[in-house]
C-alpha cells in the first residue's frame, strides 16, 4: 500500500487507515485479529482508535494483539482523548483530564508511547492554550510522537494550528485533523480543508463510505446485520438515507458499473485522492469486508468520473466561503 506524509511532518502512514470504533463491542477478538492481519499483509500501518471506543475495550483489544500478532514497530497507533460519558459535558479538554486519559490509554494498549494522539473534539469550556499544552507535554515526555485534533471547525483548527506554529521548537506542530468526509458529507470543504491545506495539517477522513450508505447496500431496504439495523447505530446511519443521498448513491453505483468495480471502491477512491487527504479511516465488521475495502489500492478514478461525482454531490457554497467572488 502506498505511504503518505502526515501533514508537514516526517511521519509516513498508509493511505488507508484501519478504524476500531466497533472493537470490543460488536467486533470480538477473533474478528479483530483477522482484520489486523489482513490490514498488515496489505501494507497498512495506520490503526485508529480512541479511549471511549467500546468503553476502552477497543484499546485493550488492540493492546492484546500488539506483539502477539503484529510487531508494535510495524504499526502507527493513533488514539484520541477528550470525549467523556457525561451528559452535562460531552468534551473535556482540560490538561488534567487529557494527560490522565493518555496514561490510561497507554496502559490499555500495553505500550509506552503512541505514534499519534488526537484531541477528540473542541472543548468550549477549557482555554484552548491549556488543551494544546497537554499535547506539548505528552510529546516532550516521549509518551506521544505526533499530535493532532479531531472534529474541530475551521476557525478552531486555524486557531489551534497557528498557536502551535507561534513558538517553533517549543510547541508541537499539529500533524493532522480527523473529520467526517465523504461524497455524502462534504462540509469540511467549506473552511476546515482550506485551513488544513494552508497550515500543512493532513486530513484523516472518518466515515469515508458515508456511514456505509455509499456501498449501496441500503438502496432497497436495510439489510439485517448492518449498522442501520442496529438499535445503537441506526440513528447514526439514518441522516444519510434521504432522497438527496439516494441520488448520490445512484451515481456511485452507475460509476462502479461503468468501471467494472464496486460502489465501495468508487466512493473510497474518490475521498482518498481528494486534495489534502492523507488516509481515510475505514471500519469493517470482519476481515472479508476489510479485504473488499483494501482492494481500492489498485483503483484510480478517471477524471471524468471524479467530475461527475463532484457535480452530483456538490454542496452549496455561498458567501462568505473561500470562493465567493463569482457569486
Amino acid at each position: 500500500m502506498e505511504q503518505r506524509q502526515l501533514g508537514r511532518t516526517g511521519l509516513r502512514v498508509s493511505r488507508i487507515g484501519l478504524g476500531t470504533l466497533t472493537w470490543g463491542r460488536d467486533t470480538d477478538e477473533h474478528d479483530a485479529a483477522g482484520q489486523l492481519k489482513v490490514f498488515r499483509d496489505a501494507g497498512g500501518t495506520l490503526v485508529d482508535t480512541a479511549d471511549v471506543y467500546g468503553g476502552g475495550e477497543a484499546e485493550r483489544l488492540l493492546g492484546r494483539l500488539l506483539g502477539s500478532l503484529v510487531p508494535r514497530r510495524d504499526l502507527v497507533i493513533s488514539t484520541k482523548a477528550g470525549s467523556v460519558p457525561d451528559p452535562y459535558r460531552r468534551f473535556d479538554g482540560s490538561r488534567g483530564h487529557l494527560l490522565a486519559a493518555l496514561d490510561a490509554s497507554l496502559g490499555r494498549l500495553g505500550t509506552d508511547y503512541v505514534d499519534l494522539w488526537q484531541i477528540h473534539a473542541f472543548d468550549p469550556v477549557t482555554p484552548l492554550d491549556e488543551t494544546l499544552q497537554a499535547l506539548d507535554l505528552a510529546v516532550s515526555s516521549g509518551r506521544v510522537r505526533y499530535a493532532g485534533v479531531s472534529n474541530f471547525s475551521g476557525w478552531q483548527l486555524a486557531k489551534a494550528a497557528t498557536w502551535q506554529l507561534g513558538a517553533p521548537g517549543l510547541r508541537t506542530r499539529l500533524a493532522c485533523t480527523q473529520m467526517e468526509y465523504s461524497l455524502l458529507q462534504r462540509g469540511v470543504e467549506r473552511e476546515v480543508l482550506p485551513a488544513a491545506l494552508d497550515l500543512g495539517v493532513g486530513l484523516l477522513p472518518s466515515s469515508p463510505l458515508g456511514r456505509g450508505v455509499l456501498t449501496g447496500k441500503y438502496r432497497h431496504g436495510t439489510p439485517s446485520g448492518s449498522r442501520g439495523a442496529s438499535e445503537q447505530l441506526a440513528p447514526f446511519v439514518e441522516p444519510y438515507l434521504d432522497e438527496a443521498a439516494g441520488r448520490i448513491v445512484d451515481a456511485v453505483v452507475t460509476a462502479a458499473e461503468g468501471l467494472a468495480t464496486t460502489p465501495l471502491e468508487v466512493a473510497l477512491a474518490w475521498v482518498r485522492d481528494r486534495p489534502g487527504v492523507v488516509a481515510p479511516v475505514v471500519g469493517a465488521r470482519n476481515a472479508q469486508q476489510l479485504t473488499e475495502a483494501l482492494s481500492v489500492e489498485a483503483l484510480s478514478l478517471p477524471d471524468e468520473i471524479c467530475q461527475a461525482l463532484d457535480d452530483v454531490s456538490a454542496p452549496v457554497h455561498r458567501y462568505p466561503d473561500q470562493d465567493w467572488s463569482t457569486l
